[in-house]
């Protein structure tokens, strides 16, 4: 344990948490798009995979544990190594370079998972707390998407979710010493698949409602 609280103490362990956390989230990112994407095939089949849903109850209680958990830990991580790195950096640059990495994505990091942040508590709250009695989840997400100003946060917010993952898929092999070169093209890849795939799939939800529903 005194081996443990050790190494999460350096810069080099927070890495490996925000790494492993945010692996978790993006396995847990991939899983909830394959249940939207019911959403494409009518109001029974959505609803039905919400039922599925219902009848693992206790395992999704334990789900909703662990990622409260992941979250924490990544947030608070984060959050450290955010101004850990703003005191150690004594002097600014005078020309930002986009080499070494450098991209849209590494450099809005902190930023993204801030306003990712945000929008999962205003997301859970326009979803996750619903009274099943009054509406069900088909109505509660049409009523929220048929709000235009919601839609258009909503929208935003998947494609900040896109980014996110397009550079923290790449630094997660990084910090994990697997950054190969023969490998890391086909890892960036992948990154780039996942990425689009999750901004895309869930950025049509409210267009699909607002447009066919």
């Amino acid at each position: 344990m005194n081996w443990f609280a050790q190494n999460i103490s350096t810069a080099i362990g927070k890495k490996l948490l925000m790494a492993v956390t945010g692996f978790g989230f993006v396995g847990f990112i991939l899983m909830h798009l394959a249940g939207n994407l019911s959403f494409y095939f009518g109001k029974d089949a959505f609803l039905k995979y919400v039922e599925t849903l219902h009848t693992l109850d206790p395992i999704i209680v334990v789900v909703e544990l662990v990622l409260l958990a992941l979250a924490v830990i990544h947030v608070s991580t984060g959050t450290i190594l955010f101004f850990q790195n703003r005191q150690a950096r004594t002097t600014r640059y005078a020309v930002n370079k986009t080499a070494g990495g450098r991209t849209i994505g590494s450099r809005t990091m902190p930023y993204t998972g801030f306003l990712i942040l945000l929008f999962v508590i205003l997301h859970l709250s326009q979803f996750h707390f619903i009274d099943h009695a009054v509406q069900t989840p088909w109505d509660a997400a049409v009523d929220t998407f048929n709000n235009g100003l919601f839609a258009l946060i909503y929208m935003a917010a998947v494609i900040l979710v896109g980014i996110h993952i397009r550079h923290g898929f790449w630094s997660l092999f990084q910090t994990l010493g697997l950054n190969n070169e023969k490998y890391m093209p086909l890892i960036q890849t992948i990154g780039i698949v996942i990425a689009v795939a999750a901004a895309v799939g869930f950025f049509f939800v409210p267009v699909y409602i607002r447009t066919v529903i």
